[in-house]
């Protein structure tokens, strides 16, 4: 993900990078919740705008065990079930915030997200 000053983000792993929804804050009946009860809630969602690759895995076919060696052989990932577009509702806890170039983004791995809504468009 580049930013309009050239810097780039790159998400690592099985990681997301996620642009968080602001959490309402007044109930039904219209009474304001202090800032306090909102983050005491255990879930929260927020766009995906950058995955990472996702967890490397072993080549099946390897056989060799001297792992030290330089191989020639590209790395393999597990496949991401996000995708940048998708809304995550994940676990807050499990979240990172970061600041970046004035943007606040949420780093959720991707065990931590408990459902993506998705367009209906793009589901497999």
């Amino acid at each position: 993900m580049e930013s309009p000053s050239g810097k780039g983000l790159s998400v690592v792993g099985d990681r997301v990078l996620i642009v968080p929804e602001e959490g309402d804050d007044r109930t039904r009946v219209g009474l304001y919740l202090p800032a306090t009860a909102i983050e005491s809630q255990q879930v929260q969602s927020g766009r995906i705008v950058a995955t990472g690759p996702g967890d490397p895995v072993p080549d099946p076919t390897d056989f060799d065990h001297e792992p030290w060696k330089v191989g020639d052989r590209p790395v393999r990932h597990r496949p991401m079930q996000a995708r940048v577009g998708d809304v995550a509702i994940f676990f807050r806890k499990a979240s990172v915030e970061i600041t970046f170039e004035g943007t606040r983004y949420l780093v959720v791995p991707q065990a931590a997200i408990l459902v993506l809504i998705r367009d209906p468009d793009e589901m497999d």
